[in-house]
C-alpha cells in the first residue's frame, strides 16, 4: 500500500524569501504511537495505510511523500517583549498542504523532524514528552469547542534526544489552518519589504478572510478580522481556565488559531494572577494578563501593516490605532457573555456582570476549582440540594451567600431547572487536562514504554461536557503532593 497525500502546496509558491526549502531528516527507527483516525479520514488521508510502516516513516520525517514541497517557514518575533528579527520554523518542517472534507485548506507540519537554516545552533529535535503534552492539550481544546492546531500523529524515532538529560526523541504532525504568525509580517517589517507584506497580507486574506476579497480597503479589513478573531479566542482560553505560558508573536496565528503549546496549561484553583511556565519568571503570560498581551501583539501587527495603510504615517497610525480600539469590546462582550453562559443567565440584567465577578472574588479567595466549581454549579442549578459546589470553597459559607443571590436571579429566567442544568453542562467541561494527569502520562511514556496512560487520558478528554462515571477520578483535582507548580518549554 502507498500512502497518497493530495498535496496543493500554496505557501511554497511564494518567493523565496518567505522560506528555505528543507527536507525532514530521517530517523533511526520510526514507531507510530498514535495516529488520529478521524482527522486523518477529515482530512482525504487513508489511516489504514498510515499506520502500516510506511506510514510511519513518513509521520517521522524519514520518508517524504510523493508531492510534498517541505520548507521551514520564516518569521521573526517578540519574545517576552524583546523582538528578535529571525526566528524561522527551526524543528519543524512544513511537508504541504491538502483540502479537507469540508474544503479547508490544512498544513501538514512535522513538528520535531530535525535541523533547518532557522535553528539557530538547535538539534531541531523533539523529546517525546513535549510532543505528548501537545497531542493531549490540543485535541482537549478542539473537543472543548475552541479553535486550536490539531495533532494527526505521534511517532518516537528510536533515537535519543539531549536536554538535561538524554530523552526519547519524537515527532508530532501537527495540522493548522495555516502557521502564519504575527512575526511572519514582523520578518518582512523589520526588513522594510513592503512588497512581501503586501503579498503576505493578499494570500493570507485569499486563504483566512475570503470574504475580504474586494474589499475598498482590504488591509484595514484584515486587521480588524485578526482583531476580532484573537479577541474571541482568548475569551474562550479564558473560560476554560487555560494558561497559554508564552503568548510570543511568533506563537499568535493569524488564522485565529491557538498554536505552539510548550508551557502550556489549565488551572486547578482559580487565581487570576496563575502562571506555570518556567520561562516566564514576571509573569508577563499569567492567566488574567493574556487579553492585554493579545491587544500587545496585534499592536505589532498593526504596525508591519501601515505601510499598507496610507503613505501618510499619521492617517495609517490613527487608522490602526482606530482599529485596534475594537480588541477591548469585542473581547469584554465574549468573555461576558461566556461567563452568563456558565452560571447559567441566558437573558442580561443590571447587575449581572457584578454577580459573575463577587463569584470569582469569592472562588479565588477560597481557592475554588474552576473547572469543578462551574461545572457542579450546574448540578446545583438543576438539584437545589447539590452542595458539590458549595464543597470547592475553603469557607462553605462564602458560596451560600452568592447562591442565595443567584437564585434570586435565575428565578427571573424563563428556563425550567433541567433546561438550565443541560445548558450549563454544554459549556461547563467536567474534563480537562489536568497537569498533573498530563505528567503521569510523559512519565509513563518516557520511563516505561507505556502509553495506555496516555491512550485513556486522550479517550477521556475528547467527551469533557459528559460525565464518564467510569473515568469520574479523571476529574479530579490534584492532591497537594500531585500538583504541578511549573510546565517547561519543549525546545
Amino acid at each position: 500500500m502507498t500512502v497518497h497525500f493530495p498535496f496543493q502546496n500554496s505557501y511554497s509558491a511564494l518567493p523565496d524569501s518567505f522560506f528555505a526549502r528543507v527536507a525532514p531528516t530521517p530517523v533511526a527507527a520510526p514507531r507510530l504511537i498514535k495516529l488520529n483516525r478521524p482527522l486523518a479520514v477529515q482530512l482525504g488521508l487513508d489511516p489504514d495505510v498510515l499506520e502500516t510502516p510506511e506510514g510511519a516513516e513518513i509521520l517521522a520525517g524519514k520518508t517524504v511523500p510523493a508531492g510534498a514541497d517541505p520548507i521551514a517557514m520564516a518569521y521573526a518575533g517578540h519574545q517576552f517583549g524583546q523582538f528578535v528579527p529571525q526566528l524561522g520554523d527551526g524543528r519543524a518542517v512544513l511537508l504541504g498542504e491538502v483540502i479537507d472534507k469540508d474544503g479547508i485548506r490544512r498544513d501538514i507540519q512535522l513538528k520535531g523532524s530535525g535541523p533547518t537554516p532557522f535553528s539557530r545552533r538547535g538539534d531541531g529535535r523533539a523529546a517525546l514528552g513535549p510532543v505528548l503534552r501537545e497531542y493531549i492539550v490540543s485535541e482537549a481544546m478542539f473537543a472543548l469547542g475552541i479553535p486550536t492546531t490539531r495533532s494527526l500523529a505521534a511517532v518516537v524515532t528510536g533515537e535519543h534526544v539531549i536536554r538535561e538529560t538524554a530523552l526519547p526523541g519524537a515527532v508530532l504532525t501537527r495540522v493548522a489552518s495555516s502557521h502564519i504568525r504575527v512575526g511572519t509580517f514582523q520578518f518582512f517589517a523589520v526588513r522594510r519589504d513592503t512588497d512581501a507584506i503586501r503579498r503576505l497580507a493578499d494570500h493570507v486574506i485569499a486563504r483566512h478572510y475570503p470574504e475580504l476579497l474586494g474589499a475598498e480597503r482590504p488591509y484595514h479589513a484584515l486587521l480588524s478580522g485578526v482583531v476580532a478573531r484573537q479577541a474571541d479566542l482568548v475569551a474562550r482560553w479564558l473560560l476554560v481556565g487555560f494558561i497559554h505560558g508564552v503568548m510570543n508573536t511568533d506563537n499568535s496565528s493569524i488564522s485565529g488559531e491557538t498554536i505552539d503549546y510548550g508551557p502550556c496549561a489549565f488551572m486547578d484553583s482559580y487565581n487570576p494572577a496563575q502562571v506555570f511556565s518556567s520561562i516566564d519568571e514576571m509573569g508577563r503570560y499569567a492567566y488574567a494578563n493574556q487579553p492585554r498581551i493579545a491587544l500587545w501583539n496585534l499592536t505589532r501587527l498593526a504596525e508591519c501593516l501601515l505601510p499598507l495603510f496610507s503613505d501618510d504615517q499619521e492617517k495609517a497610525v490613527a487608522e490602526a490605532q482606530d482599529i485596534l480600539g475594537a480588541f477591548s469590546e469585542t473581547f469584554s462582550d465574549a468573555y461576558q457573555a461566556g461567563l452568563r453562559k456558565k452560571v447559567g443567565l441566558f437573558t442580561e440584567r443590571d447587575g449581572d456582570d457584578a454577580l459573575i465577578q463577587d463569584l470569582l472574588d469569592a472562588m479565588a479567595k477560597n481557592q475554588a476549582d474552576f473547572t469543578l466549581t462551574f461545572r457542579k454549579l450546574g448540578d446545583a442549578a438543576g438539584d437545589p440540594a447539590a452542595d458539590d459546589a458549595r464543597a470547592q470553597f475553603m469557607d462553605p459559607g462564602a458560596f451560600d451567600e452568592w447562591a442565595r443571590r443567584w437564585r434570586e436571579r435565575t428565578a427571573l429566567e424563563p428556563q425550567t431547572a433541567a433546561e438550565r442544568q443541560a445548558t450549563m453542562h454544554a459549556v461547563n467541561p467536567m474534563f480537562i487536562p489536568r497537569n498533573h494527569r498530563v505528567e503521569a502520562v510523559i512519565q509513563a511514556a518516557v520511563n516505561n514504554d507505556d502509553y495506555t496512560p496516555f491512550e485513556e487520558l486522550v479517550k477521556v478528554l475528547a467527551k469533557p461536557f459528559e460525565d464518564q462515571p467510569d473515568y469520574a477520578a479523571y476529574a479530579d483535582p490534584p492532591l497537594p503532593e500531585q500538583r504541578v507548580l511549573q510546565t517547561f518549554c519543549g525546545t
